[in-house]
């Protein structure tokens, strides 16, 4: 209910006196119409008696409804979810380095761009966070093991060159293996991973993507991708002119079957605030925290609220 936990579910029978209330609630208000009927003078009733507001009359009701619904909730003991801070992780950052990372449509060009905007996101990271650096080429390789030093990051990401082909399934099997070069916390657990992934090309050789998905899923680590460009970008190679369109599909599937999120970005501020909001996500955990307080709080509110919507029905006003 209310996309709530309950930690005593069995209590929110009280809800169910609810309905009966306003049977009752609506029951007595035909029956005072019917009353009223008998009278066919109302002009001296209405100098003795003040006429009453209907909405007043139906808001007080209504929020004293509203104040029952919150404190029964608040019996039964709700769990809510809270972003808390991880106080670690290990993100494996894994950056296109292809041919096609040469197109000028993002200036300078793809590759000098997405290094810039790396290295900014490397320095974002909490201090205690594992960082490695991948690179997807044809032949993709782990440039930079796990690790929280963040000058070795920068100069790691500041060295990466183009290459032939791309591999987007291998690079996330390296990545992955990645992943089990972090170093265990001191009480031998491992520190949740994720792979944040960068491409602006299509998948061209290795294993497949789909693959290399169905493995990062099975290992719980979640994968957020970039496309990374735009479709009017292009490469000359060999005297011939290529297109070289990101392929979002098939960076939104990967994402899609591990848990993670997929964007777009077609040039370099784009790029900052996709990095900053994975940033975000990826340090942050969902946390269940009983909010008890907080629904008992709602209750008390609209009871306030409903006491002086009932006050008001009386007062006589200049």
């Amino acid at each position: 209910m209310f996309g709530l936990d309950f930690l005593n579910p069995e209590r929110l029978w009280v809800l169910m006196l609810l309905p009966l209330l306003v049977l009752v609630y609506v029951l007595v208000l035909l029956r005072k119409k019917k009353t009223g009927m008998r009278y066919t003078n109302t002009t001296i009733l209405s100098r003795v008696v003040p006429r009453q507001s209907q909405w007043r009359r139906h808001l007080a009701v209504g929020l004293s409804l509203a104040a029952l619904i919150a404190l029964g909730l608040a019996w039964a003991r709700p769990n809510g979810v809270e972003l808390v801070p991880r106080e670690r992780a290990t993100v494996v950052l894994v950056i296109d380095i292809s041919q096609s990372m040469q197109a000028t449509d993002v200036k300078p060009n793809r590759l000098d761009a997405a290094k810039q905007a790396a290295l900014s996101f490397v320095k974002a990271l909490p201090a205690k966070y594992n960082l490695a650096l991948v690179s997807l080429s044809g032949n993709p390789s782990v440039r930079l093991p796990p690790t929280t030093d963040r000058v070795m990051a920068q100069q790691a990401v500041s060295s990466l060159k183009v290459q032939d082909s791309t591999s987007v399934g291998e690079a996330v099997y390296t990545a992955l293996s990645a992943l089990q070069m972090a170093p265990k916390g001191e009480d031998g657990s491992v520190a949740p991973g994720a792979i944040v992934l960068l491409s602006d090309g299509q998948n061209t050789s290795g294993r497949s993507p789909a693959q290399a998905a169905a493995a990062a899923k099975k290992a719980s680590v979640p994968i957020y991708t970039i496309a990374y460009g735009t479709q009017n970008g292009y490469v000359d190679l060999d005297g011939k002119r290529e297109p070289v369109p990101p392929d979002a599909a098939l960076l939104q599937s990967l994402s899609g079957a591990t848990g993670g999120r997929s964007f777009t970005a077609e040039d370099l501020s784009q790029l900052n605030r996709v990095y900053d909001n994975i940033r975000s996500e990826v340090g942050q955990v969902e946390v269940k925290k009983e909010t008890t307080a907080l629904w008992a709080g709602y209750g008390l509110a609209f009871a306030v609220v409903a006491a002086l919507a009932a006050v008001s029905l009386g007062a006589r006003w200049p």
